[in-house]
């Protein structure tokens, strides 16, 4: 990052929050002047305050789910990964689904999981055959669990690899099994910082094409942010701004998660920004994203403390539990929590812990 905060004071970071506060919305230049300076401890109860009205006050959500990539292979390697893998090395593989994804998805499910997170890497040569056999063998035979599978880079991928227009993939994802699509590969959707980092994966047009394309077709989505890299403050701003103005072209995302870049194990390298800077980020985001009843605090990134904090920066929901989780981990940084950990995380912040399907729905 090429900018650094200087500093607002108490009072300067108050009178800027004072207008999300009272129904309106941050221009860019307010959200950036918050992001690069805001009074740490203003922006936490201005980011509350807002959480509290957007979402049940009493509740902290999550839901029991599972983490699932299919391949490693990918054709993007991007910088920031480290967990992708060439289609000759070693350590590349395809999960298939009687011999490996079958069995973790009935682990899960006897776990009490409702939510698959398949995701995976672009690999240059599986048939779109492969991916739609996949997702009806999840449905045949685990008819209750919610697919929420496959990130706007991947349906980008599968659109050029096949020559299918996107809406045309999406349809037929749908029509295998689908249920939603993960806000994943969102990373910065600033052209430029992904010609940096990854220029291989869509453009941040082509990111916000597949989520308008879902959202056409009643496909509910999250939206996602990865920062601490490369990118400028202004870029994080734009990121927000995108996502902002979708949301209020079609409603459908269902949350948004943001979370720092890992740099261990990466071709990029450089050094992580550390929980101040997440918590500044995530509170800038609650105020700045005025059309999103939810915002899910990074535990898998920042560890359980850290997000148990974020529950008073404008997170409401804790997001999954997690019972696997490869791409973090690949870069050095492995959190795991179980469900009776992550109510009790809750309950100490003084929330009330309440499960929920991947549309927020409540389950208790």
């Amino acid at each position: 990052m090429s900018d650094k905060p200087s500093s607002l004071s108490p009072d300067e970071t108050r009178e800027l929050c004072a207008k999300p506060l009272a129904g309106g919305r941050l221009s860019r230049e307010e959200g950036e002047l918050l992001l690069r300076a805001g009074d740490i401890h203003e922006l936490g109860r201005a980011a509350h305050a807002l959480r509290l009205e957007a979402a049940e006050p009493a509740a902290v959500t999550y839901v029991v789910d599972r983490n699932i990539n299919y391949t490693n292979i990918c054709v993007c390697r991007c910088r920031f990964c480290a967990f992708s893998r060439g289609i000759s090395d070693e350590d590349a593989y395809i999960n298939e689904y009687e011999l490996v994804i079958k069995a973790k998805i009935a682990e899960a499910a006897e776990l009490g999981a409702t939510q698959i997170l398949m995701q995976g890497g672009h690999h240059p040569s599986l048939p779109f055959e492969w991916y739609l056999e996949l997702l009806r063998s999840i449905k045949r035979d685990f008819p209750k669990a919610t697919l929420h599978s496959f990130s706007p880079p991947e349906v980008v991928h599968f659109s050029k690899l096949f020559g299918i227009p996107v809406r045309e993939v999406l349809m037929s994802l749908s029509d295998a099994g689908l249920d939603s699509l993960p806000g994943g590969g969102a990373e910065i959707l600033s052209d430029r910082v992904r010609n940096e980092v990854s220029p291989r994966k869509c453009t941040a047009d082509e990111w916000i094409g597949v989520m308008r394309e879902a959202h056409a077709l009643g496909m509910l989505t999250t939206a996602t942010m990865m920062f601490g890299h490369v990118e400028t403050y202004s870029e994080r701003i734009e990121h927000l701004e995108r996502i902002r103005a979708q949301q209020d072209e079609t409603g459908g995302f269902t949350a948004f998660i943001c979370w720092t870049y890992q740099p261990e194990n990466t071709p990029l390298g450089g050094t992580a920004v550390g929980g101040l800077e997440y918590l500044r980020t995530l509170a800038v985001a609650r105020l700045y994203l005025s059309n999103f009843a939810n915002l899910q605090a990074s535990w898998v990134t920042m560890g359980p403390k850290v997000g148990q904090l974020a529950l008073m920066f404008g997170a409401n929901d804790m997001g999954g539990t997690m019972l696997e989780e490869n791409v973090v981990a690949a870069a050095g940084t492995s959190y795991s929590m179980s469900e009776k950990e992550l109510r009790r995380l809750i309950s100490a912040a003084g929330f009330t812990p309440k499960r929920r399907t991947t549309q927020y729905e409540l389950l208790e």
